[in-house]
């Protein structure tokens, strides 16, 4: 019997296998300082020459939302995360056949 993996997946180094597709110039490894493990990790000075014509760079003005934070949030958002979703069948009414479904928990997290 297969076991479940009880994580989601990496959707960072997923969105970075696409990058390596499009510019495989612009991807190489590097070693996660977390794990040791070698992983993929885009050259942002390569992939900026390869859109250069596209890229917005400098003071041009551009609508955007940022707030203190905002790249740390971004990089724990795309992290696996090893938490699963139970129901409580005793806080439940009619489980069955209820098409209703209240998630609390960390936002992050739910």
């Amino acid at each position: 019997m297969d076991k479940l993996k009880m994580h989601s997946p990496d959707l960072s180094q997923d969105n970075i296998a696409k990058i390596r597709g499009l510019f495989p110039g612009c991807v190489t490894e590097a070693r996660d300082e977390a794990t040791g493990k070698l992983r993929l990790a885009v050259d942002f000075d390569s992939l900026r020459q390869e859109l250069s014509d596209s890229i917005v760079e400098g003071p041009q003005e551009r609508y955007r939302l940022d707030w203190p934070g905002k790249r740390e949030a971004l990089m724990t958002s795309n992290a696996p995360i090893a938490k699963t979703l139970r129901p409580t069948r005793n806080e439940s009414l009619d489980f069955d056949s209820t098409q209703n479904l209240f998630i609390e928990g960390d936002n992050l997290e739910a």
